[in-house]
């Protein structure tokens, strides 16, 4: 196992990922198209030292007929609100150009002094195709290699501007070194871009990329392009496993396992004892069952959360957790940990301008 401490990050989805979370006293369902509702929740987390907050999105409508709103921008309005948390909305790439990914994200960065993320996701739902009538369907092979693509666009866009771009030269009056921006000149199946981006390279360098490996072809461009791997598992024998699978298959893709971290997606209620924690899942459960457990799932207290956290690093299940609350209202937690940027909270080195060092 790694020599950084464990990460612990949460998911904030709606009022929970319980389908009855809205139906709880305290679940503020009727403020979820307010900023104070996702402010507080992203500012506590902030407050509790949690290394990363992760936000989903989609183009999709849940069961009572509405989507989210844009994880991009509720990550923006916080960022002026948090100190240290890393903030990683998802973008998906299936009905989104990659050029406005990139200057989203950038922008993002420099908004959180270093502290922004992506994760990438696609758009698999015919219905979602239908909204915007650009293209047909696709499998979710071609959802993913066109996924890769972007990718690519995406992070050539970020180092298309090197480092020392900007040289504000107040004598002659150049404010940009034209020589240190790039034209990335991208043909791909999907994407023809050429650049340079208009947006400055992020202060990261290369914002962390994060990936859910939940099929053959997501855990595919996962191995290959993730600084960040989400995974779910039924216990920490079987996340240990597929950590190890996951790394030696980074290997075998070429890059380094180290600078690759495995996130333990868990499903999580808390509260003061772990009786009351099970009492308040059978109100859930009695308003509207849920699904299954599609991972590891914790009941208790945060005391026991925390030793679920050092048991997963002590027994190499994975390099943190992601807590997925049942209720978001109900979810607490405390580590302290010094603030930095996401790359350095992560365990990160800052990537080297990939046209910098081929005109060096």
């Amino acid at each position: 196992m790694s020599s950084f401490p464990p990460l612990l990050g949460v998911e904030l989805s709606g009022t929970g990922i319980h389908p009855a979370s809205w139906r709880r006293a305290d679940s503020r369902a009727e403020e979820l198209f307010t900023p104070g509702y996702w402010l507080d929740a992203i500012t506590a987390a902030d407050r509790a030292g949690l290394d990363f907050v992760f936000l989903p999105d989609t183009f999709g409508v849940d069961a009572h007929g509405y989507g989210p709103l844009d994880a991009i921008a509720l990550a923006a309005r916080a960022a002026a609100a948090t100190r240290s948390i890393g903030l990683i909305p998802q973008a998906t790439v299936t009905h989104t150009e990659p050029f406005h990914v990139s200057k989203a994200i950038a922008a993002l960065d420099y908004a959180t002094y270093g502290r922004a993320g992506w994760e990438v996701a696609v758009s698999a739902d015919a219905e979602q195709t239908t909204l915007f009538g650009r293209k047909q369907p696709q499998d979710d092979a071609s959802l993913w290699r066109e996924a890769d693509e972007a990718i690519e666009v995406v992070t050539r866009l970020w180092d298309s501007w090197e480092d020392d771009a900007e040289i504000r030269d107040l004598a002659t009056g150049r404010f940009i070194d034209r020589d240190r921006l790039h034209y990335i000149d991208f043909e791909g199946e999907n994407f023809s871009v050429k650049g340079p981006s208009i947006t400055p390279r992020p202060p990261q360098g290369q914002p962390p990329i994060a990936v859910r490996a939940e099929s053959p072809a997501s855990t595919r461009l996962a191995v290959h392009r993730a600084d960040l791997i989400r995974v779910g598992a039924a216990d920490l024998d079987e996340a240990a496993a597929l950590r190890t699978r996951l790394r030696s298959a980074v290997a075998a893709a070429g890059r380094s396992p180290d600078e690759v971290r495995i996130l333990l997606d868990v499903e999580v209620h808390l509260a003061a004892t772990e009786d009351r924690a099970h009492a308040e899942l059978d109100q859930l459960d009695a308003w509207g069952p849920a699904a299954p457990p599609a991972t590891v799932r914790h009941l208790g207290t945060a005391d026991g959360l925390r030793a679920l956290l050092d048991r997963a690093q002590r027994e190499c299940a994975a390099d943190g957790l992601v807590l997925r609350p049942l209720a978001v209202p109900a979810f607490t937690a405390a580590l302290d940990r010094p603030a930095r940027s996401l790359r350095a909270r992560i365990g990160l080195t800052r990537p080297a301008n990939r046209y910098a060092v081929a005109r060096g």
